[in-house]
């Protein structure tokens, strides 16, 4: 029996995707990503458990934030794998904390789902609030960090520390997918393996040296 709080309550069935402020311009905010091949992991990692929610058929919140500014617009690549949470969005015109903005706590709410696995560029100023929000109001929140980066590496270990303490669990998009599945020939197991092929992870792993 699955606990109630925790990575390990959340299943395919319970749980809510939300990525918040994975855009363009932002991601070279995050001082953390020590190269290019950085920034690629974490983009690979990002459309893995995008494609996987999306296949599986997990309700997925998408928000960025001034997009017509040095954020920019979000990762092209999201177009392709989720056109419809695209187009619906929650374009914030200049409030930080996402859960602050009324359309895109509503937009988590009305998905129905009490667990949320989030992730946010950047971790200490696009993650942290919102998880902490969304905590405060009895939400099961697990922080997503390989499709995270801080502004700096003490932001990175800042904002562990502060999820830690606050009780959100803290994990990667494969142990993830792997813990909601909990059987290799569970249904949405073939989204897994079709994120993993698409995005070319199992070579990356034969290339070793990730994130």
């Amino acid at each position: 029996m699955r606990p109630t709080t925790g990575h390990r309550a959340l299943t395919v069935e319970n749980t809510a995707l939300v990525l918040i402020d994975h855009q363009v311009g932002t991601i070279g905010w995050a001082g953390e990503l020590s190269s290019k091949q950085d920034q690629d992991d974490l983009k690979m990692w990002t459309r893995v458990i995008a494609r996987f929610a999306k296949s599986a058929g997990m309700p997925i919140v998408l928000t960025s934030s001034l997009e017509t500014e040095s954020q920019g617009p979000l990762l092209p690549e999201f177009e392709q794998i989720m056109p419809q949470e695209v187009a619906a969005r929650i374009k914030r015109t200049g409030v930080i904390n996402a859960w602050d903005d009324p359309a895109f706590a509503k937009a988590v709410r009305d998905t129905g789902r009490t667990n949320l696995l989030m992730g946010g560029l950047t971790t200490d100023v696009c993650l942290v609030p919102p998880a902490l929000s969304a905590a405060a109001e009895g939400l099961n929140v697990v922080a997503l960090l390989d499709i995270s980066a801080a502004v700096t590496k003490i932001g990175a270990e800042n904002s562990r520390d502060i999820l830690a303490g606050a009780k959100i669990d803290i994990m990667t998009v494969a142990p993830m997918i792997t813990s909601m599945l909990g059987n290799y020939k569970a249904p949405a197991a073939g989204a897994f393996f079709d994120a993993m092929g698409k995005e070319g992870v199992f070579q990356a792993f034969a290339r070793g040296n990730l994130r």
